[in-house]
């Protein structure tokens, strides 16, 4: 699979069941005459026999396809090639289309092959997109599966299992298998092929609801206690794993930039790694959420850039309230002014009020249903900032729920909403409430078109949001 892509490069992830040497070779044409053939890359047991390849020099705006071989380093016996594609960024206008959603795999829902596996993926992949946004939750390290879950309507959810899915991740081999495991569903597999993935990470990845010093003292799942060990072997397996392009300067960084040409950038966040403990987030002075060191990137990147749209890629949304026992998971904190964690998304309004930056809008997914959120200062108690949109889809192949409480700081107003009636909870993906998001930008006027959609392929609804110059 592909990921990170920009107009000149993309990484390439590919994995063996031996210590071998990973090939890889691009072209521009699908018959492959042209490749290209890169240096070799060892891959064995400290990755999990995975390895990732920077594709450089690519030219833009150009369907790019590839191809991955293994050559054991024993004996060098070749591999079945495998293959892929994408697009590279333009680097001129063109329209852009992209999907996005988050949480696969979560609340007991595996791969029940005889349903058709992950079925969303193959509805996102109906649409050709250039590249997915996974909003979080790539995988659900603490939920372990079992074989058989017995359904209301009498038929019964069978689970594929594998050894590390019958238990919660401790070990950095079983953190990675959560990841391997999803892999195993045909659905996944296509799509991974055929659509590069630009993933963050939430709380899942790791466990529920985790920050870094907790000690889960209660949980008698766990033999090791520390989230602070267990987000490191986590993270650890979340970049093995997947496709992303890290930094020398913080190799496990999850926050970054991706430049889509003249009409988009993504600035992807993360709102779990350094964040202060849950509490009930009131404090007047503020709590750690985004961290100095990212809170100053993203002001320093949004600043710079001169793409129309600026997309903020959130693992958990603004104003809907997440609970944590007594305690508050996520920015939002009750009515009234901007305490605890939620100054830190005030002071990036704020910013981009003051600096004049133009059409941001925010996409995220976590709470397991889809929604259109309006923010406005009129309705707000925090009121220094102009007014936006976020959008909320998910989950992809998870249980659902909904809808959650708001909170009035930043004045947000539902447009839409789609979850399960008052009481129900926690309702299987055969119930068909699945969801993922759709935005095209179109080249010639710059409208951003973003649809809800359901995994049956349905639009539940959309809106055109107009540019404007700052």
């Amino acid at each position: 699979m592909s990921g990170d892509v920009t107009h000149d490069g993309a990484i390439v992830w590919g994995r063996a069941d031996r210590e071998s040497k990973m090939l890889v070779e691009w072209a521009t044409t699908e018959s492959m005459t042209d490749a290209r053939v890169l240096p070799g890359l060892n891959v064995g047991t400290p990755t999990s026999f995975s390895g990732k390849m920077a594709l450089t020099g690519l030219p833009s705006d150009q369907d790019i396809f590839y191809r991955v071989t293994m050559a054991d380093l024993a004996d060098n016996t070749m591999s079945e090639p495998l293959t892929g594609r994408f697009r590279t960024a333009p680097m001129s206008k063109r329209d852009i289309s992209f999907v996005w959603s988050g949480d696969t795999a979560g609340q007991g829902w595996g791969i029940d092959e005889s349903r058709g596996g992950m079925t969303t993926y193959a509805t996102m992949l109906g649409h050709r997109p250039d590249f997915f946004l996974h909003s979080g939750d790539t995988v659900y390290a603490d939920g372990p599966l079992q074989d058989e879950v017995e359904l209301d309507d009498g038929t019964i959810w069978n689970n594929l299992l594998t050894p590390s899915k019958m238990k919660v991740a401790e070990t950095l081999d079983e953190f990675r298998d959560q990841h391997l495991y999803n892999y195993l569903d045909r659905n996944v597999r296509a799509f991974n092929a055929e659509v590069p993935m630009i993933a963050q990470w939430d709380d899942h990845e790791v466990t529920n609801n985790w920050y870094p010093n907790e000690i889960l003292a209660s949980d008698d799942r766990y033999s090791v206690k520390s989230a602070q060990l267990l987000a490191a072997r986590a993270s650890r397996a979340f970049h093995e794993m997947i496709p992303t392009r890290q930094t020398l300067a913080e190799p496990m960084r999850v926050y970054r930039k991706l430049a889509y040409g003249p009409l988009l950038e993504i600035f992807v966040i993360d709102l779990r790694t350094y964040r202060g403990d849950n509490t009930a987030n009131r404090e007047e002075n503020g709590a750690p959420f985004l961290g100095a060191d990212q809170l100053a990137w993203l002001k320093r990147e949004m600043m710079n850039s001169k793409a129309t749209w600026k997309v903020i890629a959130s693992d958990m949304p603004i104003g809907m309230m997440v609970t944590d026992g007594d305690n508050m998971e996520n920015g939002a904190n009750g009515d009234g002014p901007a305490l605890g964690r939620e100054q830190d998304i005030a002071t990036v309004l704020s910013f981009i009020k003051a600096a004049g930056i133009a059409n941001t809008v925010w996409l995220t997914a976590d709470v397991h249903y889809t929604a259109a959120h309006h923010y406005s200062p009129e309705r707000a108690v925090f009121q220094d900032f102009e007014p936006f949109w976020e959008f909320v889809s998910g989950p992809l192949h998870a249980g659902t729920f909904g809808p959650s409480d708001y909170d009035n700081t930043f004045g947000p107003e539902v447009r839409f909403a789609k979850h399960p009636e008052a009481g129900q909870a926690n309702l299987p993906p055969s119930d068909g409430l699945q969801f993922f998001g759709k935005v095209d930008i179109a080249a010639d006027t710059g409208v951003m078109t973003v649809r809800l959609m359901d995994s049956a392929d349905v639009e539940l609804w959309s809106v055109d949001l107009e540019p404007r110059t700052a």
